[in-house]
This record gives structure tokens, sequence and C-alpha cells, in this order.
């Protein structure tokens, strides 16, 4: 399971902003005009539309893309019925699940209410704000009897995701472990422990899915579900067995499939060893399986084992399903999630394991080549594909069962659609950490005397991105592990002041007195010199004790950049340096430069950044758009920085002329596409979206990207140095942990592209 202490959770959800989601505006607010139209005189116009048209409320509000995830916390995952109030972190999670997977706007509402015949007229009453509801974490019977009396009563879908989630996603394992063992689902004994929500919707759909319902052996905590007990509801008594067998260890005998659905620790390895040939096991109660995954293999060889656990494989994960359905559903303004529609949805994921994988999936999840079997059954949650399969299979099932309202008709632009609601929001940080972990390197941190900095060393550590060694006062390294209960960090610590680190000061000492005996320094200096971090640091790099530096946190810039080029040199022809960051937001990645060495560029220094950070940006699989950019358009200023410019676009173009880049231009004209096509149709750049800007001076690049950190909603990565013959990177003084964590990766992806060739600039 993830590594984390109950500090680490309490932290994460109450630092900055309490909680986890928030509500953003999507139209313009600045001006007195904006807000007239946002509000009054300007928003009766679409009132009195949808007066006359109910359904322009899918035209004119939200609607269309907001859901409610509903619950009044009586069933909560492993905390059972906790109330309404201590449900809401849950829910709130669930939304955030919902944005990130598939771009579908959630509002949590938690009722403090167990009638279910209230729940139902409190549902209805609020159902015409959205567009779907999505119940969660009511406990069984009162959630079959709300769900389906919504479903009734509502024209939108209403989706109890404890009940299908699970269904859906695990009857997707279940069609492919039939395949791989070789067996008909109408011929399988299937044992289900669990009889709440989600154990008698799982049996449900299997039988829909082919299983016999005489097949079916279900047990609640009085044991097996049969045709003598009194005690049965109408869910538990659909399933009721004419059996004199009670007990789980005498229905396991001979079983093909145990569904589980209760808690830990209730099958044994003689349970398992009693079942039939090429046994199914899926294990899902919460957090611990009905048996561990170790007990499992060593019963069986031949047994296709599935659990809820993402640290172990096949993986029934409900992220799986109910982000895409909804998105499909929505997609199509469907009226209900119909049977057809899940079945859909499982049969896509079905599908969708038995294709290649990408290398991003197995790189996150330290896989040389992951392939349909007993181990990967299923799709992983990190797999982009789901987004593009299961929503579009999904909405094709509501217009053929015809519940859509509004059809699709050009299924193509529906999945380019989708992918652009998901653009490279956070996919360009992810690729970089999955490239990080596909050759692990170990990377030198300083200043790891601080929280944040150790936090991100377990977190880079945990998460395979690199191996760290830290560099600083072991004392106060330690001290600071035990205090903020890191628990065993098992990082290697390097102390300069340690005496065992004696020979190996000596020995750097000689290297760097080698290096700069003619530039002034003598070999006591360098000795002294040595016992700076950031030159030991970078000398590790250079003498091969690690693959790259990271350093900076609680230090100039200047002071890591010196130390670095005096020892490791450059990787230029020129010996020319830069600075670059990324930016990335809703509307793309961009990459900036130079923000962080260059004062006022020359018109080789443009030249040389220009190539140094197209290079860059190709590590990032992203070919380079660039726009170099100043206060004037082609040619309008004679003089200053954008004759500089000009002049070295010029080069660029006869010199590189495979390179995409122009300017000299104004921002506006290198954002706005349809602008710089109007006005200046003759650009190299066309009607292609600029992903690299760079800049005229050190002034403007770092204004700029400092703007977008502090108002410009984006994620910023950098800075990253480029033109060091080594990869050694600066964080930002104070840096958080996820910058932290990124700078690594970015870090690590340098160490596995390493050249010692020369770049001719």
């Amino acid at each position: 399971m993830a590594n984390f202490t109950k500090e680490d959770a309490l932290r994460y959800h109450s630092e900055g902003k309490p909680g986890k989601i928030e509500v953003v505006p999507t139209k313009p607010y600045s001006t007195q005009y904006d807000l007239s139209l946002a509000y009054s005189p300007g928003v009766a116009e679409p009132c009195l539309e949808i007066e006359k048209n109910p359904d322009d409320v899918y035209k004119y509000t939200a609607k269309r893309n907001l859901i409610a995830v509903i619950s009044n916390g009586t069933a909560v995952l492993g905390l059972g019925d906790i109330g309404a109030l201590a449900s809401k972190p849950v829910m709130e999670g669930k939304g955030l699940l919902f944005k990130v997977n598939a771009d579908v706007d959630v509002f949590d509402i938690e009722i403090n209410e167990k009638d279910p015949k209230k729940i139902i007229e409190i549902v209805k009453a609020i159902a015409p704000t959205f567009g779907g509801i999505n119940l969660e974490d009511i406990k069984a019977p009162e959630c079959f009897e709300i769900e389906q009396t919504l479903i009734k009563e509502l024209d939108i879908p209403v989706f109890h995701d404890d009940q299908h989630g699970t269904a859906i996603i695990s009857g997707a394992g279940l069609i492919n472990a039939a395949e791989l063992s070789g067996k008909k689902i109408s011929d399988m004994k299937v044992v289900v422990n669990g009889a709440g929500a989600a154990g008698v919707m799982c049996a449900r759909y299997y039988v829909k899915l082919g299983v016999k319902l005489e097949n079916v052996y279900m047990l609640d905590s009085k044991g097996l579900i049969t045709t003598k007990r009194s005690d049965l509801n109408e869910q538990k008594s659909y399933f009721a067995q004419d059996s004199e067998l009670t007990t789980l260890e005498e229905v396991m005998k001979d079983a093909d499939v145990f569904l589980g659905l209760s808690k830990e620790n209730v099958v044994s390895k003689q349970m398992v060893q009693s079942m039939a040939k090429d046994p199914i096991v899926f294990a899902m109660a919460n957090p611990n399986p009905e048996i561990s995954y170790e007990d499992a293999m060593a019963a069986r060889k031949d047994i296709i084992f599935a659990t809820g656990r993402s640290d172990y494989p096949n993986q029934v994960n409900n992220v799986l399903g109910f982000p895409f359905i909804f998105r499909g559903a929505l997609d199509v303004r469907a009226t209900v999630i119909n049977e057809e529609m899940k079945m859909a949805a499982t049969y896509a994921l079905a599908n969708l394991a038995k294709k290649e994988v990408p290398e991003a999936v197995n790189a996150a999840y330290n896989s040389k080549n992951l392939t349909f079997g007993r181990e990967y059954i299923l799709p992983k949650p990190v797999d982009h594909r789901l987004i593009t399969e299961v929503a579009p299979a999904v909405a094709k099932a509501a217009m053929d069962t015809g519940v859509a309202r509004e059809p699709i008709t050009d299924w193509e632009a529906y999945r380019i659609e989708l992918m652009k609601k998901m653009g490279l929001y956070n996919k360009v940080t992810e690729n970089i950490h999955i490239k990080a972990k596909q050759q692990l390197k170990t990377i030198v941190i300083s200043d790891a005397e601080n929280y944040n900095v150790l936090k991100a060393v377990q977190m880079i550590k945990n998460q395979g991105i690199a191996a760290p060694i830290l560099i600083g006062d072991r004392a106060k390294i330690e001290s600071n592990i035990r205090t903020n209960c890191f628990g065993d960090c098992d990082v290697p610590i390097i102390d300069v002041n340690d005496l065992i680190e004696k020979d190996r000061l000596e020995r750097y000492a000689q290297l760097l007195f080698k290096k700069r005996q003619r530039k002034g320094c003598t070999l006591d200096e360098a000795r002294r010199m040595i016992r700076n971090i950031n030159y030991f640091g970078s000398m590790m790099v250079e003498a091969g004790d690690a693959d790259g530096f990271l350093a900076g946190y609680s230090t100039k810039y200047s002071d890591t950049i010196r130390p670095a080029i005096q020892i490791c040199g450059t990787n230029n022809s020129l010996n020319h340096i830069a600075g670059m960051y990324v930016i990335i937001n809703k509307s793309g990645t961009y990459f900036f430069a130079d923000t962080t060495i260059n004062y006022q560029p020359n018109t080789r220094s443009l030249i040389d950044t220009t190539l140094l950070t197209a290079n860059e940006v190709r590590k990032f699989n992203i070919e380079p758009v660039i726009s170099m950019v100043s206060y004037s358009n082609f040619g309008s200023s004679k003089t200053g920085s954008p004759a500089r410019v000009r002049e070295a676009v010029a080069y660029l173009h006869e010199n590189y002329p495979k390179l995409i880049v122009d300017g000299e231009m104004q921002a506006n004209y290198a954002f706005d596409t349809k602008l710089r096509m109007e006005k200046f149709p003759f650009s190299k750049l066309g009607d292609k979206k600029v992903n690299t800007i760079i800049f005229p001076n050190l002034s403007s690049g770092n204004i700029a990207y400092k703007t977008m950190m502090e108002i410009g909603d984006s994620e910023i990565i950098g800075p990253i140095l480029l033109g060091v013959r080594k990869p050694i990177n600066v964080l930002q003084m104070g840096a958080s942990v996820p910058d932290i964590v990124n700078m690594a990766a970015v870090t690590a992806v340098g160490a596995q592209t390493l050249s010692d060739e020369i770049m001719q600039l």
C-alpha cells in the first residue's frame, strides 16, 4: 500500500486551502461588463430561454458536465457508518478522481439522513442542478431502494458506484480470467463471500455475464445463504441455495471462482487448494484481502488472483470505471446508465487489457513488458487510453439502446475531443517520472536537513524515480527523519565532516586542483573548496560516484552553477549555458528560456540558448515550436533587443532549416495562432501551436515565469540548467516537495540521455 503516515494524510488535506476541490469560474469576470453578463441583468436572457425550452439548460449552464456525488456516510469503505460529515473527505476525493481522470465536474453533497424515502426526496429535489447522480457509500439494503427509485423517477443517470463499480471492473477480470483458464463462464461455480451492496450486485452482474444462478453460492456473516434461512431480505433470497452446506470452507471445495467482499484473512491456503483447477480468486476486502497474495500464490501455482490493492498484480480499482462511464453518459446526454452501458464498459476494459501496453504504463509499474496473462487481466489506472476506450463504448451503448439525447456522429472527432479534455495537464510531469523510472540513476541531493527535501527524497526513493544520496549534517538529517516519522529512510548519507570521508575529500581535492591549478587555485584552496557541498556534489558526478546532482534549496543559484561549470564544464562548443522552466497549465505545456542565466544576451547567445532549449524540449517527447519574443513584430523596431532577436532568427532559418522557429514577435502573437495567421501569414510557425518561448533578456524571461508561477494557475518545473556537461540542476530556494521530486526526475532523465559528445552550436 502507499507509504505514508497519519501526519502525511492530515497535512495533505489541511495545507493551503483545506480540502481537495474548488469551484473555478469559466467565464471572464474582471470588468463591470463581464459581471453584468454573468449576473444581473444579463443572466436573465439564458433564464428566459431555459424557461421556454428546458433543454437549453444544457446549452447555457454547467449541468451537462456536472455530477453530484451523494452520500449519507453509512457505509464508507473500510470505515463503516461514520456519518455524513466524516464522509466528506471521501466524497471530495471522488470528485478529484472524476476531474483528473475524465474532466467531469463534481459537487459533493453529504446528507445527514438515514431514511431512504427522505433521501430519495432530497435527491429528487436537487436533481435539476446536475447532469448525473453518483451515489456513494450508502449501506445495504437501503441503497438498493434509493437507487432503483431514483432511476425510475429521474431523467438523468443515477449510478451507485459501490453496487456497480466493482461489478463492472471485476466482471472484466472474470471474462479475461475465464479465457486464460480455458473455462466457460456458464460452467463456473462461483462463491461470493459478502452479501452487502457490492457482493450482491457483483453476483447479479456475473449472472448477466453468463454464470448460472444455481452455480452462485453466496455467504454472509451467518454462513451460506440457503432456502432454510428465515432471516433473508429480498436481495439475499434471490441467491438462496437448496443446500446442506453452511461454511465457507465447505462451499469453496471445487469452486472455480471466489469473490470476496467481506473481511481479511477468512480464506486459508487449504480452502484455495480445495478449489477446482485454475482457480480464480478475487479477494477484495479493504484494506487487506480475504487471503494475502503471498499465501494465495503459495497455495496454488495455477491461480489467477486479484485484489483491490495497488501493490499486487490485477488491482480491481473502481477508478477504471466510474469517471469514464459518466463521461460517456454525459456526452450523449443519456437519461440512464443501463445494463448495456455497464456491459459495454466491462468489455471495453477486458479488451483493453489484451492490447499492447504503452511503455509509459510498463515503466510506471517497473515492468519490462506487461502483457495479457495471469498477472495482467485488467488495465492499469494510469493507462491514458481508458478515457478513449471506455467512454466511447458507453456512449455508443447509450445510443444503441435509445437512451441518448445527443448522439455522436463522428467517433474519431469524439476521441480527439476526449484527449483534448485531458490535454497535457500533469501528463508531461507524469511522462518525465515514467522515463526516470525506466533506468534507475543515482542522484546526489544537498540540503537534506530540511523537511521538504527529506520528504521529497522519501518519495523519490519509494516511487523509484532515482536512487538518492544525501549530503549534509548527518546528525541533523537523522534527527529530522525520526522527528518527522519518515521511518526507515534507508538512504545513504554523506557528511563531509565525517572522518570516513577523509580519503574521498583528498581524492576530490586533487581532482579539483588538477582542473583549476592554472586558474589561480592552489591545492590548499582546493581542499577548502571541496568541503563546500556544492563543490563536493558536483565532483561526485564528475568522478563517477553519482549520476546527477540536485542542489540549491537553501543557497543562491550562482553558488551552485559556479562549481558545476568549474568542475564539469559545458557540453557545447561555445561553452554556453542557459536556464529553462517548464510551465504546465490547462492550455498546454510551455518551455521558457532563458529565465535564469544570461542578463543581456547578444545575437550569438540567443542562437545558442534556442538550440540548447530545443534539445532539452525533445527530452520531454515534444517537438519544439519556438517563438522568439520581443516588444516588436518582424522588423517594426530596428534597434535594441528586437534587432538581436531578428538576427538570431535569420541565422537559425539559414543554418537549421528544420527547426520550427520564428520571430521577433510580441507574446500575444506567439500564443494566439489565429491572430498570428491573420497578421503574419508568412511566419514559419504557420498554424502550429507554440510551445517554446525564447526571451530577449533575463529580465523579461524571469518576470514571465514568476508571473505564471504566482497568478497563472500553472505547475512549474525548473530551473533546468542547460549546457552543463553533466546532469546538475538547481532548485528554487525553499522549493516545495513536488518541485523537488520533479527536478529529481528531470535530473535522472538527463543522466539517462547523457552524451560525452560536444554539441556543436
